[in-house]
């Protein structure tokens, strides 16, 4: 069986491997402190307790040996503990740890910031600078926006997901749980309609045209472009059950922001470093974006998140007026450093694309004979299926069918506008038979009465 090294830890062989039932009594016992200590609005989609990680599978407190299709939301792109990433923090963790990057500055958060400015898309003139969370990265995009532009307006889609602070859960088309009770909520945030292929009304070959032109005259009508800051979309809806928007929609888009003096955001915070087969998802159709935003993938799994754009939008900005005392933190900068020597090194982005190769065949193979699986979508290794009941577009509960993996040994998660979505992020490292075994898991499960 072949094994994953992790940088001063075990070599964690690539099994599956069941050794008590999911949860074990371990894992029981260390949930039941949680649920003592931790309010309950913290959920947890896998009640397993973690001991070990790497490659594509995860080690709980049982000894159970799991395979992992979430990668933590998409953060361990690399692997967990990935060997390049653990050298670099242990080094710089022997010599400091904070010194407030606005206060007495080190060169990893330069080299983090010329690394992204060099490769997002576009080879105009960038600044980046760095934050917490994705969350943060997009309020910032936006304060960035609005202060460049004059303007206040902010345009958001259907079935987006951007946060959960006040004003990225504005930004949140999802009421439960994201929203609800939360409220008054952030003003000047507008939503249209995204161009949802699998259930657009006309069908998918309408899809691209037909929601864009809806989603300019709403803007036009309701807001007027002039007062536009930001129109703000996620390449790929992540939380809203992956939806890829159908190809053209987002160039019409670009477009009327480009016509219109709006600044066109990109919330790349899932679907960056190398998770689509590409870099950004925003290459797949040659978006250039104004304002990009990363996270989650940045740091292989230290919290990081960036904000890369045109050098004249956040050059507009005074001085003091972005910034927070842990943004760039010095141990996550070298975290980022190892992750992107290691996608390029290990050759990621072409990984996820062969991810992609080995789980899409299949999953179109099991929606063939199985009425459950009413779309099959994604790109590279980020990929779903929307489940309905079958003769329907009605949305069948994912959530049943998720409880049945993990209790195989397949960690999976959830999303999707209406709860009917199983999404797939396995680590870019998972080796190919792992993949192959979860993905019978999963069929096995999908196979209701």
């Amino acid at each position: 069986m072949s094994t994953a090294t992790t940088h001063g830890g075990p070599q964690l062989p690539q099994e599956r491997r069941l050794v008590t039932e999911i949860p074990g009594p371990r894992s029981r016992e260390l949930f039941a402190r949680k649920q003592s200590a931790v309010p309950p609005g913290i959920g947890t989609t896998l009640p397993v307790f973690v001991t070990h990680a790497g490659g594509g599978v995860i080690v709980d407190a049982d000894g159970n040996s799991l395979i992992d299709f979430g990668s933590g939301i998409a953060v361990t792109n690399v692997g967990n503990a990935a060997p390049r990433v653990v050298e670099r923090v242990q080094k710089q963790v022997a010599d400091f740890t904070h010194t407030c990057f606005m206060v007495a500055p080190y060169e990893s958060y330069v080299a983090v910031c010329e690394k992204l400015n060099a490769l997002t898309p576009g080879d105009h003139e960038k600044r980046t600078f760095l934050v917490n969370s994705g969350a943060e990265a997009v309020e910032n995009a936006v304060k960035v926006a609005r202060h460049a532009t004059g303007r206040q307006a902010v345009v958001v889609f259907d079935h987006g997901y951007h946060g959960r602070t006040l004003l990225t859960m504005t930004l949140t088309a999802k009421s439960m749980p994201y929203k609800h009770g939360f409220g008054p909520f952030a003003p000047e945030v507008y939503r249209v309609p995204l161009a949802y292929p699998f259930r657009w009304p006309t069908g998918p070959d309408n899809c691209a045209e037909e929601a864009a032109a809806q989603a300019i005259d709403m803007i036009n009508k309701q807001i007027g472009a002039e007062n536009v800051a930001a129109v703000l979309i996620e390449p790929i809806a992540g939380e809203g059950g992956f939806i890829e928007p159908a190809r053209g929609f987002l160039p019409k888009i670009v477009e009327f922001c480009r016509a219109n003096g709006i600044v066109f955001i990109a919330d790349e915070v899932q679907t960056g470093f190398a998770r689509t087969g590409h870099m950004f998802a925003c290459e797949d159709e040659g978006i250039v974006p104004d304002i990009i935003t990363t996270a989650k993938g940045i740091a292989g799994g230290l919290p990081l998140a960036a904000v890369t754009g045109r050098a004249d939008l956040l050059d507009h900005v005074h001085s003091g007026g972005l910034g927070g005392t842990y943004g760039g933190n010095p141990l996550a900068c070298e975290a980022a450093l190892g992750v992107l020597e290691t996608i390029e090194q290990d050759k990621l982005v072409e990984r996820a694309r062969h991810i992609g190769e080995v789980m899409l065949p299949r999953l179109r193979a099991i929606q063939e004979h199985n009425p459950i699986v009413g779309d099959v979508r994604g790109r590279g290794a980020m990929i779903a299926v929307e489940l309905v009941v079958p003769g329907t577009k009605e949305p069948y509960p994912a959530a049943e069918i998720a409880r049945r993996c993990h209790e195989q040994g397949l960690l999976v998660l959830t999303a999707g506008t209406y709860g009917n979505v199983l999404r797939f992020l396995p680590p870019l490292v998972i080796p190919d038979h792992l993949l192959e075994e979860g993905l019978s898991i999963l069929e096995k499960a999908l196979n209701v009465d």
